[in-house]
C-alpha cells in the first residue's frame, strides 16, 4: 500500500499556477481523477477550458516538477489533460437576452474593415484548426452577397436537408456549415435590401439544428452593416477577430471595424494580420505589402496580434481545390500560423469566460 496520501498530491499542485488565469490549479477546480498505486504511481488529470490551449506542454511539466519537489518517494507521474470548453455570453445588453443557442458555447465573428484581405481564408482555416484540436466547431457563411464557403470547402454542388422544418448543417473537415451558396444556384446573384438579408442570417440562427458546439464562427460581410449589426443584436457574441493586410489602406478600414465592435460592446480578441509576407525559396521574406503594420495597429488598440499568415501558392490552392492549407498541407508556415491564431482564439476567449467580460480589449 502506498504511503503517498491524495492529499500530498492536492499540496503540491496547488503551488502550480495556471499561465493565463493566474490562479492554481486546485483553486480554479481544474484538478480530478488524482490515482496513487502500490508502486508510487500517480496519475491525475487537469481539465483545460479548451483543447486547444495553447499552455498544455508548460502545464503538463509544471504539474510533474511540483509533484516531484513535493513528494520525492513518488515513481511514474502522469498527466492528463482532457477539456471542457467554457461558455460565457458577451456582456452588455445581450446579459437579459435569451440566446437562441442554448447549445453553442462560444460565437466568434470573423470581421474585415474591407473585402479582400483574407477575411474568409482565415475565418475557414481558424475553424478548421479548431476542429483539428478535438473541438465541435460551427462556420456560418454571413456574407450574403458574396459566399465563397461552399468553395472554400468543395461544397459547390451540396445541398442540406431539411428534418422537421429545420436544416441539418452539412459537415466537412469535422465542421458544420451553412451558407446562403448552399442554399441558391451558384451563378444566381442575391439581390436583397438590408431587412432580407438580416431576416436571413437569423434564420441561419434558429432554423439550422446545431446542436452542440464549443465555437460558432460568423464569417462576416465586410464593412460594419446591417449583417453585423443583426449578429450582435441576436446572439451574444464572444468576441471578434479581426482580419487585415498590412498596408495603411487596409489598415484605415479595419479601424472602423474595431470601433463598431466597441460600440456594440463586443470584446475585442484580437488582429490577425494576413498577407503578412511572401515566404521566397531560400527561406527570406518579402514583405510585399508593407511590414509589420498589423503588428503597430494591434499594439495602438491595445489588442492581441493572435498571428501573422504569410501569403503563398499554397493557401490560395487551398481556398479553389476546397481544401483549406491547414487541412491538406499541415506542415506548412501558413497552417502553423494559422493553428497559432486559432490557439490564441481559444485561449482568450477561455480568458474572458473565466475572468467576466471586458467589453473594450487591453484594458
Amino acid at each position: 500500500m502506498s504511503t503517498i496520501q491524495e492529499s500530498q498530491v492536492i499540496e503540491a499542485l496547488s503551488t502550480v499556477m495556471e499561465p493565463d488565469l493566474k490562479k492554481d490549479l486546485v483553486s480554479l477546480g481544474m484538478v480530478q481523477d488524482i490515482t496513487i498505486d502500490e508502486s508510487n504511481n500517480i496519475s491525475f488529470s487537469v481539465v483545460l477550458t479548451t483543447p486547444a490551449c495553447p499552455m498544455k506542454d508548460r502545464i503538463r511539466q509544471s504539474c510533474i516538477s511540483a509533484v516531484k519537489n513535493h513528494i520525492p518517494e513518488a515513481a511514474a507521474i502522469t498527466v492528463n489533460l482532457p477539456a471542457k470548453v467554457t461558455s460565457g455570453g458577451s456582456c452588455g445588453h445581450h446579459g437579459e437576452r435569451d440566446n437562441p443557442l442554448p447549445g453553442v458555447r462560444n460565437i466568434i465573428a470573423v470581421a474585415s474593415g474591407k473585402g479582400g484581405v483574407g477575411k474568409s481564408t482565415v475565418a475557414v482555416n481558424l475553424a478548421v484548426s479548431l476542429a483539428k484540436t478535438g473541438a465541435s466547431v460551427g462556420l456560418i457563411d454571413a456574407d450574403l452577397y458574396g459566399p465563397s464557403i461552399p468553395t472554400m470547402f468543395g461544397l459547390e454542388n451540396a445541398r442540406p436537408e431539411v428534418i422537421n422544418k429545420s436544416i441539418i448543417p452539412l459537415e466537412k473537415y469535422g465542421v458544420k456549415l451553412m451558407s446562403i451558396g448552399f442554399l441558391v444556384e451558384s451563378d444566381t446573384p442575391v439581390i436583397w435590401r438590408g431587412p432580407m438579408a438580416s431576416t436571413a442570417i437569423k434564420q441561419f440562427i434558429t432554423d439550422v439544428a446545431w446542436g452542440e458546439l464549443d465555437y460558432l464562427i460568423f464569417d462576416l460581410p465586410p464593412g460594419t452593416g446591417d449583417i453585423q449589426l443583426t449578429l450582435v443584436q441576436t446572439v451574444p457574441v464572444n468576441g471578434a477577430v479581426i482580419v487585415t493586410t498590412p498596408q495603411d489602406v487596409a489598415l484605415a478600414d479595419v479601424s472602423k471595424a474595431v470601433t463598431m465592435f466597441r460600440k456594440v460592446d463586443v470584446p475585442l480578441l484580437g488582429l490577425v494580420e494576413n498577407m503578412s509576407y511572401y515566404l521566397l525559396p531560400d527561406g527570406s521574406k518579402d514583405y510585399i505589402f508593407g511590414r509589420s503594420g498589423g503588428e503597430r495597429f494591434a499594439k495602438a488598440q491595445a489588442i492581441p496580434l493572435l498571428g501573422s499568415v504569410p501569403i503563398g501558392g499554397v493557401v490560395r490552392e487551398g481556398g479553389d481545390s476546397g481544401k483549406p492549407v491547414a487541412i491538406e498541407h499541415p506542415e506548412s508556415e501558413p497552417a502553423a500560423a494559422f493553428l497559432q491564431a486559432a490557439r490564441e482564439v481559444a485561449r482568450q476567449i477561455s480568458i474572458r469566460n473565466a475572468t467576466g467580460c471586458s467589453c473594450r480589449s487591453g484594458d
